[in-house]
């Protein structure tokens, strides 16, 4: 079993978190492929991966996110081209028997089918991880909530009592003043 790290991220690490979200991207993967990726690297969870690159690296990485889309994007319409090409191959895939349409009206194919089924299968078991992750947090933020609010009493405890030694403290220096004026006894020649 792995031991899985719970200190802080590196610079080196968010450039490996952020090198191999943007590849994934580029490629047409699902980011939590990508975060799974990095999480068998850097000896982390992919809940942990995920919640790096969207609270902090993806800020950081937004134009070359935008290229990585580009480049995929550029890659599916070559990839097209080239399936029209290919009529036969097409042909079955398109049968007229398939009346499958995207949103926007263009035709999906059986392969287009399939690798979104493949990611909705890969995204489940990490959004229940994702899930169960965020209770355990949240559980751990009442705690520390509770602890901090005990520790607030407890110091304003303690800044009494130390108020409190602090007078009497100056009291009892008074008090020796006092005392050591009346013992002093005035010296006649």
């Amino acid at each position: 079993m792995t031991i899985l790290r719970q200190d802080a991220w590196t610079q080196e690490e968010d450039t490996i978190l952020a090198q191999v979200t943007l590849k994934h991207i580029r490629e047409g993967s699902t980011q939590l492929v990508a975060f799974e990726e990095v999480g068998e690297k850097l000896s982390r969870t992919p809940a942990a991966c995920g919640f790096r690159w969207n609270s902090l690296i993806r800020k950081q990485y937004e134009g070359s996110i935008a290229e990585a889309k580009q480049v995929r994007k550029d890659r599916n319409k070559r990839k097209g081209k080239q399936n029209a090409s290919y009529p036969e191959k097409t042909a079955a895939i398109s049968s007229p028997d398939i009346k499958l349409k995207h949103r926007s009206g263009k035709r999906l194919s059986i392969d287009d089918v399939i690798v979104f089924l493949q990611q909705l299968q890969e995204e489940n078991p990490l959004t229940e991880n994702l899930e169960s992750e965020n209770k355990t947090l949240l559980l751990k933020i009442q705690e520390i909530k509770k602890e901090n609010g005990n520790l607030k009493k407890k110091l304003e405890k303690v800044k009494k009592e130390f108020d409190a030694v602090s007078r009497d403290y100056k009291e009892l220096l008074q008090i020796m003043d006092r005392a050591r004026k009346l013992v002093e006894v005035p010296v006649n020649n």
